[in-house]
């Protein structure tokens, strides 16, 4: 328990250093460039160094996050605002850019963070390491340095202690040992407490976190519609497939059985050659509406789950694509069905508009999120909203507060990620 006790200390010591240190010194660079960049706004060389300058505060932000939760336990929010999904091109949308950021709260409370995190943070992370070092310099005192240090003029104070002989020198010994004693159980209180002022800071506020809320009910609302929207679109197209297609042909079954039965005695010939084609009829109608409900809801989705579906469209495809797929269990059937008809629209752009010859799938679930990424050599050049399909897989996974990326250069190669908060049963 000692022994633990004294590594606790220790390595609370070390990264209570490194805080008032490396860190001290990227805050302080970062500080002076926030400045620097937000006067120059009105000159406009700010436009475009404030939104690079603000998003490197907002990762060096991140960062200590982790540590807090890492080092001490702390757990600290990200409240940055959601980026938009299509960026606006051009001046315009650095402009926009800018003043988005300018514009979200937790900007501003970053920028305090820093300033507390050189000073008041830098206090309370130079304390754990000062309790260690100041402890090795009490016995470097008593092993004989303190002497040329007196015979040289100099009035060497160690704490309270004026160190003038070898017996003071040792007196300095003990009190840096009380000291280090004193750390072993105070230093992950400082280093909790540093990063407790962090939290104060860095945390979304009541009302940021109900400004989010609101944000995030209204792309909920505006999704929603979509989805109905989307459910009376998908309602038209079986009523017509199914009008257009199986009940025609039930319906012309009919009347051939109609005929067949008037002429069965007359010309058994003519009713052989009709029920032929009423069989043929009947398979093509059968075919039909497995199409239709392999359509609303395939089977292999509903018995062996979304991995074996991804696989069994990949299988249908007419170029190579590898599946890679790592889920522990089984998502809520409406995400699973999201999930695969926006990998099956995203399968059919890389054949039929990208002419990838090879594609990847992978497919898995971590921190509470079901993320899937395709990726294809073909020609590139997708973009959300250009026609190929892509908003409506982004309408699809809105409907469960799930987002899509694409990155396509022209060229290729192309990669389309989607992630879908859900957990697995």
């Amino acid at each position: 328990m000692k022994t633990s006790r004294v590594r606790e200390s220790l390595l609370a010591g070390a990264r209570g250093l490194y805080l008032a240190s490396a860190s001290l010194a990227g805050s302080i660079t970062l500080f002076v460039f926030a400045v620097v960049s937000l006067v120059l706004i009105p000159l406009g060389i700010g436009l475009f160094t404030t939104p690079s300058v603000l998003l490197a505060v907002r990762r060096f932000a991140t960062l200590h996050r982790v540590q807090a939760g890492e080092w001490a336990d702390v757990g600290i929010a990200v409240p940055y605002r959601r980026e938009p999904a299509r960026p606006r091109p051009g001046l315009a949308g650095q402009v926009a850019r800018c003043t988005r950021m300018l514009k979200d709260p937790a900007t501003w409370r970053d920028l305090q963070w820093l300033l507390a995190h050189m000073t008041f943070g830098t206090v309370l992370a130079l304390i754990p390491p000062v309790l260690v070092l100041y402890m090795l310099y009490g016995w470097v005192l008593a092993c004989g340095v303190w002497k040329p240090i007196y015979e040289a003029g100099g009035g060497e104070w160690y704490a309270f202690i004026h160190v003038t002989s070898q017996s003071a020198a040792f007196a300095a010994a003990a009190l840096g040992t009380a000291l280090f004693i004193v750390s072993l159980y105070v230093n992950r209180p400082l280093l909790r407490a540093h990063f407790l002022l962090s939290r104060a800071l860095l945390a979304p506020t009541a009302t940021m976190r109900e400004r989010e809320l609101a944000l995030r009910v209204g792309r909920l609302e505006e999704t929603r519609h979509d989805a109905v929207d989307s459910s009376a679109a998908e309602l038209r197209r079986i009523e017509r497939d199914l009008h257009d297609g199986a009940q025609a042909r039930l319906v012309a079954m009919g009347m051939d059985l109609g005929t067949i039965e008037a002429i069965v005695e007359k010309d058994p010939a003519k009713a052989k050659e009709m029920i032929a084609k009423a069989r043929q009829n009947s398979g093509e109608a059968l075919t039909e509406l497995r199409d239709l409900v392999r359509g609303i809801h395939p089977p292999v989705l509903a018995e062996r789950g979304l991995g074996d579906a991804v696989r069994a469209l990949a299988l249908r495809l007419p170029v190579a694509t590898d599946v890679d797929v790592e889920l522990p269990g089984r998502a809520d059937a409406s995400v699973e069905a999201a999930a695969y008809f926006a990998v099956s629209e995203v399968l059919t752009n890389a054949v039929k508009y990208a002419h990838a010859d090879r594609v990847w799938v992978d497919v898995h679930h971590a921190d509470g999120m079901l993320r899937i990424a395709v990726t294809d050599d073909g020609k590139g050049g997708a973009v959300i909203g250009a026609g190929t399909g892509l908003s409506g897989v982004e309408r699809r996974l809105g409907t469960f507060d799930g987002v899509l990326a694409v990155s396509s250069p022209v060229g290729g190669p192309t990669m389309v990620t989607m992630e879908i908060p859900c957990e697995l049963s």
